[in-house]
C-alpha cells in the first residue's frame, strides 16, 4: 500500500513538474534552434509547484532523478534548449548534488558546443557566437555549482578544464586550478596542473619558474614528463645560463661531453 502511495505522489509531483516545463519547451521550439531556450523565467520559478510539492513530500531527490533522465533523453535528441531547461530546474531541485552542476556544464560546453561548431545551417559567424555562448553556459553552471559547494574540489577542476580547453585563458585555469588543490579530498594532479597552467600564462614566467622548481624538488615522483618540458622551456625563455638550469635533457647532455 505505501509503495502504491509513493507511485501516486511522484505520478501527481510529475505532471505538475512536466505542465509548465512543456509549455516552456513549446515556446522555445519557436525560437531559432540555438537559441531553443528563451529564459523568461527566474530559476525559482522555473522550479515553481514542483520543487514545493517535492519538498513537501520529500520527494525532491526522486523528482529530481526523474526530470535528470527527461534531460538526457533531451540531449539523445539534440534539443539543447529542452536540456538546459531541465538542468536549470534539477539543479535548483538538488543544489547539493556536485555531479548534476558537473554534467550540466559538460553537456552544455563540450557536447552543444560542438554540435554548434558544425551546425551548417547557420553562416559561421553564428555557429562562432553560438559555440562561445555554450561555453559560458557551461561556465554559468559550474559558477553557481561552486556556489553552492564552495567545499568541492572537483567543481573548480572542471571549471580549470573549461578555461584551459575552451576558453583558452591558461590564467584562468590556473586560478581554478589552484582553487581545487586548497581543498583537503582534491586528486593531486590537481596541484601540477595549476602550475603547468601558470606556466602557460604570458606575463607570470618568473612566479611560473619558482612553482615548477618547487614541484621538480618535491622529488623523482614529480618528475613527470609534462613538468620536465615546461621547466625546459621556462629555464630558456628566462635566459638561465645553462650551468645554472636545474633541468638538462638527456640528449643535450650527451651532446655537451663530447
Amino acid at each position: 500500500m505505501k509503495g502504491r502511495i509513493v507511485g501516486v505522489l511522484v505520478l501527481l509531483v510529475w505532471g505538475i513538474v512536466k505542465l509548465p516545463i512543456e509549455t516552456g519547451m513549446t515556446r522555445a521550439r519557436n525560437a531559432d534552434r540555438f537559441h531553443g531556450f528563451a529564459q523568461t523565467a527566474s530559476l525559482r520559478e522555473q522550479a515553481g509547484q514542483a520543487g514545493v510539492i517535492a519538498v513537501f513530500g520529500g520527494l525532491r531527490s526522486t523528482v529530481a532523478d526523474l526530470l535528470w533522465i527527461r534531460a538526457h533523453i533531451a540531449w539523445q535528441s539534440v534539443e539543447w534548449g529542452r536540456m538546459k531547461y531541465l538542468f536549470d530546474v534539477v539543479t535548483a531541485l538538488q543544489p547539493q548534488r556536485v555531479n548534476f552542476w558537473d554534467m550540466a556544464a559538460w553537456h552544455m560546453a563540450w557536447n552543444a558546443s560542438v554540435a554548434a561548431e558544425r551546425d551548417e545551417t547557420v553562416p559561421e559567424f553564428q555557429r562562432l557566437k553560438n559555440k562561445e555562448d555554450y561555453h559560458k553556459l557551461g561556465e554559468d553552471f559550474l559558477l553557481r555549482g561552486i556556489s553552492a559547494n564552495p567545499d568541492s574540489w572537483e567543481l573548480y577542476d572542471r571549471l580549470g578544464g573549461l578555461y584551459r580547453d575552451k576558453f583558452q585563458d591558461h590564467y584562468k585555469a590556473h586560478l581554478a586550478y589552484k582553487e581545487a588543490a586548497l581543498r583537503p579530498d582534491r586528486l593531486e594532479y590537481v596541484d601540477r596542473f595549476a602550475v603547468y597552467e601558470l606556466a602557460d600564462s604570458p606575463g607570470h614566467e618568473k612566479e611560473a619558474y619558482e612553482q615548477l622548481l618547487a614541484l621538480y624538488n618535491r622529488g623523482k615522483q614529480e618528475w613527470l614528463p609534462t613538468l620536465l618540458k615546461k621547466l625546459q622551456l621556462m629555464e630558456i625563455k628566462l635566459g638561465v645560463p645553462p650551468e645554472q638550469r636545474v633541468y638538462i635533457p638527456p640528449e643535450s647532455r650527451h651532446s655537451a661531453d663530447k
